[in-house]
């Protein structure tokens, strides 16, 4: 939804509020996303304690996005009715406290169920952060702050879970590892809450005279988004690309924990280090989708991140590596150029847009990401890649079909 204020331009690029907002939001995506995924680096440790199958330890991840993706429609009228920055911060408190509460979970359900709340309590971050930014912003500039903010939140689910795994190594205890994650998480929360400018793109509902009111309710503006064949085709970009990129992260520390690699867990842990590559490649394409378009951007990342899935079936881990690193770039270029567009396609119902893109994003992330655990069950790890391969196809053939005439 846009500010009533039809004069507001948004913060120009470079000034004090502009960089202000990306560094504050830099610390909700770390805050976010270090709690979200804190449990993949460690989920060999997890199906160990519990005595459970890897797709079993994999919903520790999924039910965390599975939970965020039923929320994230919540928050957003919760966000139009309340305001943007309001709802972030009780977001973070509420999603940093289930954190701490989950770490006593003494069954694996019982895990599972807490992990689903903290996902849901998380869910009042992504897509508010993108409204946040698209009514805030100099419009000119949003594709390539959307991207600096998915850079943010690269380095947030590289730090949870390179700090997991890793101290999950040094102590013998995953569960110390998960906690280290969600006291950073806490700090973070407190850094947001501290430097978080006050909107000004945005009234929220409750302020607002009768005569400023929306003239739709919040589900007719969700019921707008789905009707238009180009929101629909990115939804499914970011159903089909996430879900890809969970699935490859939540089994590769199987294959690599086993034989013939046998690899300690603190050392797999360090191959999340290629989440830095999201922190240039997030940028670099939305400079290069200001420049040459969003949809031919969009496109070579689908086709980088099926080559770099191809190489990860090579047999020496340092060629594993470089595929993984490959598949990252492609999956963070592709999710910024994504996020970006659905935000700006519409200038009513922004905070809808982006949660339902949001909702499908981790839709997939919980769907695949579980359900690929049976394709690595039943053809190993050629099995997990070519799932891949048809889920980046699909994002490919679609973008191309839909988003061109859009």
């Amino acid at each position: 939804m846009s500010t009533p204020a039809a004069s507001w331009t948004g913060h120009p690029q470079g000034s004090r509020a502009y960089r202000r907002i990306l560094v504050c939001l830099f610390f909700s995506g770390l805050a976010t996303f270090a709690q979200l995924y804190s449990t993949q680096a460690v989920l060999p440790d997890i199906a160990t304690e519990y005595r459970v199958t890897a797709a079993t330890s994999a919903l520790t991840v999924s039910a965390a996005t599975l939970g965020m993706a039923a929320s994230v429609l919540i928050w957003a009228a919760v966000a139009d009715r309340y305001g943007r920055v309001p709802t972030m911060i009780a977001s973070l408190v509420l999603a940093t406290l289930c954190g701490f509460l989950g770490l006593l979970a003494p069954a694996i359900w019982t895990l599972i169920i807490a992990r689903a709340l903290e996902g849901a309590a998380l869910g009042g971050v992504p897509g508010i952060a993108v409204a946040y930014l698209s009514e805030e912003l100099d419009h000119r500039h949003i594709a390539s702050a959307a991207a600096i903010f998915v850079s943010g939140n690269s380095v947030g689910g590289l730090a949870g879970r390179v700090i997991a795994g890793s101290m999950s190594g040094f102590t013998g205890s995953w569960r110390l590892g998960v906690l280290t994650v969600v006291t950073v998480c806490a700090l973070s929360t407190a850094a947001f809450i501290v430097l978080v400018p006050k909107a000004k793109g945005f009234v929220p509902l409750r302020r607002r005279s009768a005569a400023e009111l929306p003239t739709t309710t919040a589900w007719q503006r969700v019921l707008e988004n789905l009707r238009d064949p180009g929101q629909m085709a990115l939804y499914l970009q970011g159903f089909m690309f996430m879900g890809s990129f969970v699935a490859v992260y939540n089994y590769l520390g199987f294959r690599l924990t086993h034989a013939p690699y046998n690899l300690p867990i603190e050392l797999v842990s360090l191959l999340f280090v290629t989440f830095f590559i999201g922190t240039v490649t997030s940028p670099f394409a939305g400079r290069a989708a200001e420049r040459f378009g969003r949809l031919p951007v969009l496109l070579s990342a689908a086709g980088i991140m099926a080559v770099g899935a191809l190489i990860t079936l090579n047999g020496p881990v340092w060629i594993i590596w470089g595929g993984l690193l490959i598949f990252t770039a492609g999956f963070f270029a592709a999710h910024s150029i994504c996020s970006g567009w659905v935000g700006v396609r519409h200038q009513t119902g922004r905070a809808q847009a982006s949660s339902l893109y949001n909702l499908f994003y981790y839709t997939g992330s919980s769907l695949l990401g579980w359900f690929a655990g049976y394709w690595f069950r039943v053809g190993a790890w050629p099995g997990v890649v070519l799932l891949v391969l048809l889920c980046t196809a699909v994002a490919a053939l679609t973008a191309r079909t839909v988003l061109r005439r859009s």
